[in-house]
């Protein structure tokens, strides 16, 4: 496993290699300006040969530390892609190994038409978990290729958050009083499909990482400063992510921890999701720790999207549901 191997031998030796063309361009420099190369140390010949020597001098040092970069941000991404093979291959064997003994019990053995049913349940639930799996691979897929809907329309944002709570509270059998939505009637002019994904990756987590009992607060707000902007904001009650990692967790692949050793569900490509449809529609997220607003342990994520529209006359309102069918 990458994420066994240590990265200390290709930082080790990229110190070595600055180390050592410093030490080189240090000697040059002083065999230089005693006149060992040239007996007038002051002539054209001599600082030619000086400025020349100090520019490759600096390439080189922006070489080796640009290699040395590369080389530890290449072992990042192959420890993440490790972790993410990790998740996936346990995301999809753990479903399916619950549905083959499922089908080998009830065809092997004679068993009630109540438990059965109980059964038929469990194995659904298992299909929708591959099946929301394999949504979430396809939703990274078409993002990061640039491949989504570009239909903008103007929508009710509030309801399309109530959509997204609704379904992410119905996938972890919780009850819809878990997600509590705050905020009057909002209306904007974007992509509904694309705020879809990132909402519901945004609350997902919030249920999925969220403290026991589960609280969830999102809640709507006009910008103070902007008209066009409205700011949303979704808190939950978890353990919070720690300062140093509010920035990674937006890469590609990145989860807290060991694959193997965590007991939450996921692939890593939630919250780099995220990020990718923030930026395609101009938007912005932030993350802070809920302890700052309101004393409750946890993390909130904060949305601010462009494009607000003032609300509708009465008869644009029939026309202004979101389309997420496509």
């Amino acid at each position: 496993m990458l994420e066994g191997r240590s990265i200390k031998a290709p930082v080790t030796l990229g110190v070595t290699l600055i180390v050592l063309v410093v030490t080189l361009g240090v000697i040059w420099a002083l065999l230089s300006f005693l006149g060992i190369f040239d007996e007038t140390p002051g002539g054209v010949v001599f600082w030619t040969l000086f400025v020349i020597g100090s520019l490759l001098l600096i390439t080189i040092l922006v070489g080796v530390i640009f290699y040395l970069a590369l080389a530890v941000k290449a072992f990042r991404l192959n420890q993440r892609q490790s972790n993410f093979i990790d998740s996936v291959t346990h995301e999809l064997k753990s479903p399916l190994a619950s549905i083959k003994l499922y089908l080998q019990t009830v065809s092997r053995h004679s068993i009630d038409e109540a438990q059965k049913q109980d059964f038929y349940q469990i194995m659904l639930e298992d299909i929708e978990r591959l099946d929301a799996l394999i949504d979430h691979l396809l939703d990274t897929a078409l993002v990061d290729r640039g491949q989504g809907s570009d239909d903008e329309q103007v929508f009710r944002l509030d309801e399309l958050i109530q959509q997204c709570a609704q379904a992410a509270c119905m996938r972890y059998r919780v009850a819809q009083s878990t997600v509590d939505l705050q905020g009057d009637p909002t209306w904007i002019h974007s992509n509904a499909l694309q705020l879809e994904i990132l909402f519901r990756n945004l609350i997902d987590n919030a249920i999925k990482y969220g403290g026991n009992p589960t609280n969830v607060v999102a809640s709507i707000r006009r910008s103070r400063t902007k008209e066009d902007q409205v700011i949303v904001s979704i808190a939950d009650n978890g353990k919070g992510i720690p300062y140093d990692m509010r920035r990674k967790i937006f890469g590609r692949f990145v989860r807290i921890g060991s694959e193997l050793q965590r007991s939450k569900p996921g692939t890593g490509l939630g919250l780099h999701l995220v990020r990718t449809i923030s930026r395609t529609l101009g938007a912005a997220v932030r993350i802070y720790s809920r302890t700052d607003f309101d004393g409750v342990d946890g993390t909130v994520f904060e949305v601010t999207l462009r494009h607000a529209e003032p609300p509708p006359e009465p008869h644009e309102t029939a026309n202004s549901d979101p389309d997420l069918t496509s």
